[in-house]
């Protein structure tokens, strides 16, 4: 009933507009604004509004308790950039070519909820880290996908953490917005991706023993202390957060704004992020709008994070592009709802992939997987399982300094070919006492290969440990995921399902960050459309 009275009260106020090509659906009166906050690696539950002990996000919490928390929400994927492009075109990585993989190219074609939303009379911002890492103006973008930067205003930050003051870059933003426009802004923080100082947890007073080590890492004080200076990041974000509610509050604009906060993908621990395991797609989500959405409720619905896509569309009016449409749906009922738990019973599955990560393989070759995860379940297929999912293991010959910003001594070994891991100390660890028979099993579960399908009872086994694929007592149960999964793929398009060689044009799109990705004669030669310019390559070959 709420929804519908909710469609009234627009219905009743719509206006015509013809300003642009980019029609509405019908202009609200009371717009709501949109203020989308994603912080940069972070996994579910790592927030207080969870119930998690070692961390306190005041900000998160004020935006669940006023609005809803959900305990199933999911990345469509686990790395930055597909997941942001994803995020900002409302379809699934698979759906949008070059923006599906890592630090690749966003095709213009692809239209972007931010400049939808600018067309239809919105004021629109950025502040932080937007789409990326990647190269928009390869594509003929004249900006970041995700809006105008407003990232000017810098403050002291610790060792490892961005300078940019994200909360008065928002103020600034609100100070240009032309009086009665409503706004849509990105804020997106920088943490808590690597590099974290190492020991700034523990010396701004917070507890090693309060953390909860996954499953998959080795309950050490090393391993504790990385966790908790990541918590300490994932609080930077937090407080950024808390600042911009509090100029919402003194601009009265607080209660008809629609507020998201959530993570592109999991922390950046072994086995964690860059992979389909629960710590790599399960995000935290908290969405407000007190207009509109009743308070202070848990939702266990599963939603992909390109639902709230659609959610913008609706609740702002705006139409979605027609040529490439969102492929999320709606949650504005779920919102708009008084009940808890689970809401909709038709959300019982949502679906996240990934495609290349770092550059850790032989001319950039990416390790692609898809997924379905269900309340119990979680099924994966790896399409290359003869490749490393890590990245190509090397010679441990090297010695590497803390990658933390205090040069605090020599890790250990360079970690080699394990690029799809981030460098941290806790990778460092696991290679350093590979040999240690306590250590030596979570070593292999983050670097070795894997079987083309792998399931799990996340119930049960939320550390993703025990692969019960070939398990005869769940094989019904992987029939029924394995086909539900290739539905879902086959109607979306998926080059990895319907193409007739498997999907290798993933492999031919171009990297613009990180170690370098340069074309081999023979495939430039066959596809110069996708050839890099000239002069990016010879400015990012590595000299001879």
């Amino acid at each position: 009933m709420k929804t519908l009275r909710l469609i009234g009260l627009c219905m009743a106020s719509w206006v015509i507009v013809a300003i642009t090509s980019t029609a509405t659906t019908g202009l609200c009166s009371e717009r709501p604004n949109i203020l989308v906050a994603i912080s940069d690696d972070q996994s579910f539950p790592h927030a207080s509004a969870y119930g998690y002990e070692a961390i306190q996000t005041p900000a998160f919490d004020r935006v669940a308790a006023r609005g809803v928390l959900f305990r199933n929400a999911f990345t469509p994927a686990p790395g930055c950039s597909p997941m942001r492009a994803a995020f900002l075109t409302g379809r699934y990585l698979w759906q949008i070519e070059e923006a599906g993989t890592h630090a690749s190219s966003f095709p213009k074609k692809y239209d972007v909820y931010p400049r939808r939303l600018e067309e239809a009379g919105y004021f629109v911002g950025a502040t932080g880290k937007a789409w990326g890492p990647g190269n928009w103006q390869a594509s003929g973008r004249t900006r970041n996908p995700a809006g105008p930067s407003f990232s000017k205003k810098t403050a002291p930050a610790p060792a490892g953490i961005r300078n940019t003051d994200y909360a008065a870059n928002f103020a600034d933003f609100l100070a240009q917005r032309p009086a009665g426009q409503p706004f849509c802004f990105w804020y997106g923080g920088s943490e808590p991706h690597r590099s974290f100082k190492k020991g700034i947890g523990r010396a701004h007073g917070m507890d090693p023993s309060k953390v909860v080590v996954p499953s998959f890492l080795p309950d050490t004080p090393e391993i504790r202390d990385d966790i908790l200076d990541y918590c300490f990041e994932v609080q930077w974000f937090d407080q950024h957060l808390g600042r911009m509610l509090v100029a919402l509050e003194e601009a009265g604009e607080l209660d008809n704004t629609l507020i998201v906060v959530t993570s592109d993908n999991g922390m950046a621990f072994p086995r964690a992020k860059a992979n389909c395991y629960e710590y790599g797609i399960h995000m935290p989500l908290a969405v407000s709008w007190p207009d509109k959405v009743p308070p202070a409720r848990t939702v266990d619905d599963l939603v992909n994070l390109i639902d709230l896509t659609a959610t913008i569309y609706e609740a702002s009016g705006v139409a979605p592009p027609t040529d490439h449409p969102p492929a999320g749906q709606s949650i504005m009922n779920v919102l708009t709802s008084t009940a808890q738990g689970v809401v909709d019973a038709s959300r019982d599955a949502a679906f996240a992939g990934r495609e290349r990560h770092s550059s850790s393989r032989y001319h950039s070759l990416g390790y692609p997987q898809r997924c379905i995860r269900t309340a119990q379940y979680l099924y994966i297929c790896n399409f290359r399982p003869e490749r490393w999912p890590a990245g190509t293991p090397r010679k441990y010959d090297k010695v590497r300094f803390a990658g933390d910003g205090t040069a605090e001594g020599k890790l250990g070994p360079d970690h080699g070919g394990y690029h799809d891991i981030d460098a941290c100390p806790s990778l460092s660890y696991l290679i350093t006492h590979r040999d240690d028979p306590a250590v030596s099993k979570f070593f292999h579960l983050a670097i070795d290969r894997r079987p083309a399908a792998e399931l799990f009872d996340i119930q049960a086994d939320p550390g993703c440990l025990t692969n019960l694929a070939d398990d005869p007592d769940f094989a019904e149960t992987r029939a029924t995921l394995h086909q539900k999964l290739l539905t879902k793929l086959r109607q979306t398009h998926d080059p990895r399902v319907v193409a007739a060689d498997g999907g290798e044009v993933w492999e031919t799109y171009p990297r613009y960050s990180g170690l370098r990705w340069f074309p081999q004669p023979e495939w430039a030669q066959q596809h110069p459309e996708r050839v890099p310019p000239q002069e990016w390559i010879e400015k990012k070959r590595p000299r001879q």
